[in-house]
């Protein structure tokens, strides 16, 4: 397809444009890569850019060995697996009955949903409300508030309205039940959307940081972000391994330390993202536009 010469200028401006915003988000990424796995007197002198020196592995031996790094793994996949399952779950139920016209209450449950978005609370009432749920050192305290996101509840219901009303038409002439109609035909045809949403819960859950600071009490669940956190502020964790692992405390520095923790932390969405980037336009502007 050929075009003027100002459409090939323009298309031409904005690939570089684009590219450099990339660079500007892959390259960080890769100085941090760089510094995690560099020697000691490289990242003393400052010398490394995107490329390791020295090569030396020792920032992820101290991380593995002398911190519960493994513990807050585990701790952040069950949360993003059992968060994201639940988000989607209760986004799907809601959004289901309100993209139905027959639903009585219908526009009062919508403005209702809608409201929530325009106030918020605030941090010290939703403390008080978790407390007073007894939720306090617990996972719920991190899934229950923020169960729907009523942003993605809304792309979902605009979606499910797009969907072909002859398709629920025949379903139920053949004797469809409404959860079966739900399973078996609404959510197959929702697949791309439902696959940028459980990314968007996903990566939420993942980060999580502030409400795993607020209400988990026990640093046995804290997850990968509130561990890295407390690694940049708290430097316990070198005088502690000078004491009991004099020998891996002479090849560490507290910046390669950092920023292993920081690729550990960050590496899994990286690896989840490009099998589900796929879906992120198809299924959000499925669900925006009707038609």
């Amino acid at each position: 397809m050929t075009g003027t010469k100002g459409e090939k200028w323009f298309y031409r401006a904005n690939g570089l444009i684009l590219t450099l915003v990339g660079l500007s988000c892959v390259l960080p990424l890769v100085h941090i890569a760089a510094l995690s796995l560099s020697g000691k007197f490289a990242l003393a002198a400052g010398s490394v850019g995107f490329w390791p020196r020295d090569f030396d592995t020792a920032a992820y031996r101290g991380l593995f060995l002398e911190m519960p790094m493994l513990q807050s793994f585990r701790n952040s996949v069950v949360i993003t697996l059992v968060g994201t399952t639940l988000n989607m779950l209760f986004t799907i139920m809601a959004a289901y009955p309100l993209s139905k016209r027959y639903f009585l209450g219908r526009k009062v449950y919508s403005f209702g949903v809608i409201f929530t978005m325009l106030f918020g609370a605030g941090m010290i009432p939703n403390y008080l409300l978790v407390k007073s749920l007894g939720l306090i050192d617990t996972y719920g305290a991190l899934w229950l508030p923020g169960l729907v996101s009523v942003w993605n509840l809304m792309v979902l219901r605009s979606f499910f309205e797009s969907l072909p009303e002859e398709l629920e038409e025949a379903a139920r002439i053949d004797g469809c039940s409404e959860w079966r109609l739900l399973a078996r035909i609404v959510l197959p045809l929702s697949l791309p959307v439902l696959a940028a949403l459980s990314l968007f819960y996903g990566v939420g859950q993942w980060n999580s940081f502030m409400n795993v600071l607020l209400y988990m009490n026990s640093s046995a669940k804290w997850n990968l972000s509130v561990l890295v956190q407390q690694l940049f502020q708290n430097r316990e964790f070198f005088d502690e391994m000078a004491n009991t692992r004099p020998d891996l405390a002479v090849i560490l520095t507290p910046e390669g330390v950092k920023a292993a923790g920081v690729v550990v932390m960050t590496l899994p969405m990286l690896i989840v993202y490009p099998f589900l980037q796929r879906f992120f336009v198809k299924g959000v502007m499925i669900g925006a536009v009707k038609g």
